[in-house]
């Protein structure tokens, strides 16, 4: 097939997720089809540097020991030198480093400086269309103080909240304590308000496990966020895909053998966690996290994709909206493409519909004005 669309995969990054987003990346590259799409491999070390060509996977696989996964596994995928149709150009301190001709980016980058709407700025200012959530509602999608404030105000479930600073944290310590167990008592959570993947994600049960969740947490961020625990909840996940007109997957549920899904259950102790999908819930209750689901989505104006987690409380059934995640992570088994699997749409289609929405808001875009002539 000729005039290939070429698909520019932004992965890694510098963030406690750049494991997580070679996976990804790994698993979207060998489902694509090369009949249709070139690949065009983009790479961001840990230590911020960006990188093409045809062994950057390779290479920054190798760079993670910790990866269960092997140099050499990712599907072979086509590169070129030339640099005559856009080019992304990102530039450093004194130097500008061409990544390739693309028509369509697909960032995997999870967390901070990837999923936070820096990424997506580049790509908008590149004029380069691209897969996902556009620039504010990724970054109201990492701000998690941000997100529970728009949803509370366009009427979604939430659980209360309240911002911890970590310099009134660390100027007040008891002081805040003290605030904190007025408002929610024990147990509640305590998480960093701008990190993925449950990174210094703590339950406190009393006042030393609050102070120490506090400590754990601030040193991911300087806004914290320390909430109201949902009771004897199950964690349940939806799927949402489309750009003014989104649809939401079959729900899933997430049930780790361990107290909650933190960061070690999510990608150390696997085999301890069980991913059921479709989830067991009463009809009614599945259609409303579904609904409740689109309705965060079209909250922060999203696009592309996003993942959507709830608590589902024992017995009685109630619904809390927790996050939105507006990259998420995107394996063959991940849960966002499981669920649309079981839902009837398999992986590699659902690539093709994420790209097809790309290009869709991209050309939806340019039927604006960018400058204005007085009459």
């Amino acid at each position: 097939m000729t005039n290939k669309i070429r698909v520019g995969i932004i992965f890694g990054g510098k963030s406690g997720e750049h494991e997580i987003s070679l996976a990804s990346a790994q698993s979207v590259a060998r489902a694509m089809d090369r009949e249709k799409y070139t690949v065009v491999m983009i790479g961001v070390t840990k230590q911020g540097r960006w990188i093409a060509g045809e062994n950057v996977l390779n290479q920054l696989i190798a760079a993670s020991p910790s990866l269960l996964l092997k140099p050499g596994d990712d599907a072979p995928v086509e590169q070129s030198e030339s640099l005559n149709s856009k080019d992304l150009v990102p530039t450093m301190a004194s130097h500008a480093s061409p990544l390739g001709a693309i028509d369509v980016a697909f960032p995997l980058i999870h967390g901070p400086l990837g999923e936070d709407g820096t990424v997506q700025g580049l790509l908008e200012l590149a004029d380069i269309p691209y897969v996902g959530a556009g620039v504010a509602a990724s970054a109201v999608g990492m701000d998690k103080a941000l997100m529970k404030a728009i949803f509370r105000a366009q009427g979604l479930p939430v659980l209360d909240w309240m911002v911890v600073l970590r310099r009134d944290w660390e100027a007040q310590p008891e002081e805040t304590i003290r605030h904190i167990e007025a408002a929610f008592g024990y147990p509640c959570f305590v998480k960093p308000a701008n990190l993925g993947s449950s990174v210094g994600v703590s339950k406190a049960r009393n006042w030393d496990e609050l102070a120490q969740a506090l400590a754990t947490a601030a040193q991911y961020d300087r806004k914290l966020l320390a909430e109201r625990a949902a009771i004897n909840a199950r964690e349940i996940e939806c799927a949402v895909l489309g750009n003014d007109d989104p649809v939401a997957s079959l729900p899933g549920e997430v049930a780790p053998h361990r107290e909650f899904y933190d960061y070690t259950a999510k990608y150390d102790d696997t085999a301890h966690t069980d991913l059921i999908v479709p989830a067991d819930l009463p009809a009614d209750t599945a259609r409303a996290v579904q609904a409740i689901a689109v309705r965060a989505f079209q909250a922060i104006d999203c696009s592309g994709m996003a993942r959507v987690d709830f608590f589902v409380e024992r017995p009685t059934h109630k619904i809390f909206l927790n996050e939105i995640n507006t990259i998420p992570g995107f394996t063959a088994v991940s849960m966002y493409p499981r669920m649309w699997e079981k839902s009837g749409l398999a992986y590699p289609a659902l690539i093709d519909r994420l790209i097809q929405l790309a290009r869709e808001r991209a050309a939806d875009k340019q039927k604006s004005k960018t400058s204005y002539e007085p009459k």
